[in-house]
């Protein structure tokens, strides 16, 4: 089976020389491994391309963010023919056999154009993270955590970007993934427009990968990501519900004072600065990648792995 991986790296050679081995290891698959450096000061293009010379190294300048970095593989990959491809992040592993099953799964019904494993913990392998997730804006809790009856494969509004497997037609014609994210919400926007053209988003609980969370760098929660999931899901509401849009808003914007008001009585105001700025910035219409304005004026320097 044909089959592109994507890997995206800034400055974390060592989980992404560990993901690119175990993919590599593989035996009935022998898929094309792209790893695109995302502007890493570091150096992780010297290690990678010692450690790891026959993968598709792609050097970009900048940080360009989940969407920007993963794009240029996307492009390369396309570039090369019609592999299906699967966006894998540097701190997640799939077994070969998940991903036979997710290949076969895709191939065997044409209605879906991306699909997804469950995902667990891996330092707590029990404990399920995500089995996919529904839409941003109409929920709070956006991740599935509990498995309802029913068949192997679940539609579900979205698949999680750590472990995602898509068509290569459904990146040629839905286009790529949305830049103006930069982190967190671009891979539900996908899977929406996909939606728009008649392509389903699923996940095969039979097929498992695991995301080590513990490896992310300290503080990343409570400053950037909370950031991007607060001013991303503005971004997502004036794309897709021009209809609702003042009352989607609203709600999510007094939702966003109340949490950053809640945040600061319970003594997290860096957390509280970050949400607060989220929504500033979600307000106005602010995009694309923010990391160093946001660390700046929360006080937090630190190097986030996005």
């Amino acid at each position: 089976m044909e089959l592109a991986v994507i890997i995206l790296n800034w400055n974390a050679a060592a989980d992404t020389v560990r993901c690119v081995r175990y993919v590599a290891a593989w035996r009935r698959l022998q898929p094309t491994i792209w790893v695109v450096d995302n502007g890493s000061a570091d150096d992780s293009v010297q290690v990678i391309s010692r450690e790891c010379p026959d993968v598709h190294l792609i050097r970009n300048i900048a940080n360009l963010g989940f969407a920007g970095g993963n794009n240029r593989g996307v492009v390369e990959a396309l570039s090369l023919g019609n592999a299906p491809i699967l966006l894998l992040n540097n701190d997640a592993f799939i077994e070969e056999e998940d991903a036979i099953r997710l290949l076969d799964t895709l191939q065997e019904d044409g209605r879906i154009g991306i699909i997804g494993p469950l995902i667990f913990d891996a330092d707590e392998k029990d404990r399920l993270l995500t089995a996919g997730g529904r839409n941003p804006v109409l929920n709070h809790h956006s991740h599935i955590l509990r498995l309802a009856p029913g068949g192997p494969v679940r539609m579900v509004e979205y698949v999680p970007g750590t472990v995602l497997l898509a068509r290569s037609e459904l990146f040629r014609t839905v286009g790529l993934l949305d830049e103006d994210y930069f982190f967190n919400t671009e891979v539900a926007d996908l899977c929406m427009r996909a939606r728009q053209h008649h392509y389903v988003s699923a996940i095969d609980i039979r097929a498992r990968a695991f995301h080590a969370l513990s490896r992310r760098p300290p503080g990343l929660r409570e400053t950037l990501y909370i950031y991007y999931f607060i001013r991303n899901r503005f971004i997502y509401i004036r794309k897709f519900y021009r209809g609702l849009r003042i009352p989607l808003m609203v709600f999510w914007g007094l939702y966003s004072l109340v949490l950053a008001l809640k945040l600061q009585i319970n003594g997290n105001p860096v957390m509280a600065r970050a949400v607060r700025l989220g929504l500033t910035d979600g307000w106005r219409g602010r995009v694309g990648g923010q990391n160093e304005r946001v660390l700046s004026q929360t006080g937090r320097m630190i190097s986030p792995q996005l």
